[in-house]
């Protein structure tokens, strides 16, 4: 019994936290900590780093070794008297060569700095894949919060439906009805009905949907937490558009790292190189067939020994790819440069319609509470005249339909600008969207 009572009383935190009510900050943590894109600009971020390790490595020469074994037999060259002989024969040859760019018109310069501006921007490139993720969840999180509420509605216009056509049963009863006003209200009962279940099915849609974007598991229960509290933040008291903060957005900052390494890369591309080596080698010799005066493999290793140096000058006098790539990189240059126009002009588009959205809708959501309000209050009316048989079936369906419809688009305009104010303090302030609460 002492364990039972023990193992209900651990069970129940958990029960109570999978029943706990989703927010939006909470959603779009989860997302970023399991959104694959984001991982994969972490295995990015870790590959930016290698390769800019890597460019470091290339400043040094470059070291090589190489032994060989050949073993002779019948007629070859004695390689102590280079003389043709017919004997059976072992060489063994040791070397070892370091090569270094001594000039190469800045290739591992510019290899090196391109590196370091992919190792530099990669944590910017895993802030913009968080920034993407945390506005994809924000959409789908406000849609599915606009589509749980409407069921509210739908639900509400279902029941006072309901109580209307009880009461037109009592009045046709009573004889102060007809019997096309029952069926009217009927009509207008199945109407809600199937408005109120085609609004859970959008539901379910929408609540699939976020946890899609979310990356959580479908089979497992989520219940967004649907209240405005949620979903409203506190605004700046300025909603300016400074273009250096705009600046500071991993949109621009990409876009000119992307202009600055398609450069290098152009520079790259231009290079020839002029690399110089150095090496040492030496070899160890035996004539199997005559046993005697063999030397030992010390003395042959140390009195075989060579040094060299060489010294090689590349010239592409024709090579056609080579022109067509340094033809390629120039013009990837100039498409970055391009891309980059485009990023500034587009961002700073995307901030001024934010602030102006953000304006509009909460002059649209006052004003559409007032007319709210207002079908309210005609709605109710309304149904006091139906009750004592001022007002037709067909009257009252109008003043209930049009009271439904002020309120859902209420409801649409204060979830627009809940999303527009997220993005307002996105733009206005120099913080990552996800960092919002």
């Amino acid at each position: 019994m002492k364990i039972a009572i023990i193992t209900l009383a651990l069970a129940a935190p958990g029960a109570a936290g999978a029943q706990q009510e989703w927010s939006l900050d909470r959603c779009v943590s989860y997302a970023i900590e399991h959104a694959t894109e984001v991982g994969r600009e972490r295995i990015e971020q870790k590959q930016a780093l290698t390769e800019y390790r890597t460019s470091l490595l290339d400043f040094l020469p470059s070291v090589s070794a190489q032994v060989s074994g050949q073993y002779n037999w019948g007629r070859n060259i004695d390689p102590e008297t280079n003389t043709y002989n017919n004997v059976t024969t072992f060489n063994n040859g040791y070397q070892i060569s370091a090569s270094l760019p001594v000039v190469d018109w800045g290739h591992t310069w510019n290899a090196f700095r391109k590196a370091r501006i992919t190792k530099n921007t990669a944590a910017t490139a895993l802030q913009k894949a968080k920034d993407d993720k945390a506005i994809d969840v924000m959409q789908k999180f406000v849609d599915a919060v606009y589509a749980i509420k409407s069921i509210e509605l739908t639900d509400r216009k279902l029941a006072d439906s309901k109580a209307l056509l009880a009461k037109t049963r009592r009045l046709y009863e009573l004889g102060e009805k007809s019997r096309p006003d029952v069926v009217q209200m009927e009509s207008q009962v199945a109407e809600d009905d199937y408005n109120l279940l085609h609004q859970k099915n959008l539901a379910r849609t929408a609540l699939i949907a976020l946890k899609t974007a979310m990356n959580y598991p479908a089979a497992d229960s989520l219940s967004p937490d649907c209240s405005m509290a949620a979903l409203t933040s506190q605004m700046p008291s300025s909603l300016m558009v400074d273009s250096m903060t705009l600046s500071g957005k991993p949109d621009i900052i990409m876009a000119e790292a992307n202009v600055e390494k398609a450069r290098l890369e152009w520079k790259i591309r231009r290079a020839d190189l002029l690399p110089l080596g150095a090496g040492v080698s030496t070899n160890y010799y035996i004539n199997l067939s005559q046993r005697q005066d063999r030397l030992p493999f010390r003395s042959q290793f140390s009195n075989n020994l060579g040094e060299y140096v060489y010294l090689t000058l590349s010239i592409p006098i024709f090579s056609p790819s080579t022109w067509s790539s340094v033809k390629r990189a120039k013009a990837d240059y100039q498409l970055a440069m391009l891309d980059a126009q485009d990023a500034r002009r587009k961002l700073n588009d995307a901030a001024l319609q934010a602030v102006t959205d953000y304006e509009g809708y909460q002059k649209e959501v006052r004003q559409m509470e007032k007319k709210v309000a207002a079908d309210s209050l005609a709605y109710r009316l309304s149904y006091r005249k139906y009750e004592e048989g001022m007002l037709s079936t067909f009257d009252i369906h109008e003043a209930a339909q049009t009271y439904l419809e002020s309120s859902i688009t209420l409801l649409q305009l204060r979830m627009l600008l809940a999303i527009r104010q997220k993005l307002v303090r996105y733009y206005i302030n120099n913080e990552p969207l996800w960092t919002l609460n």
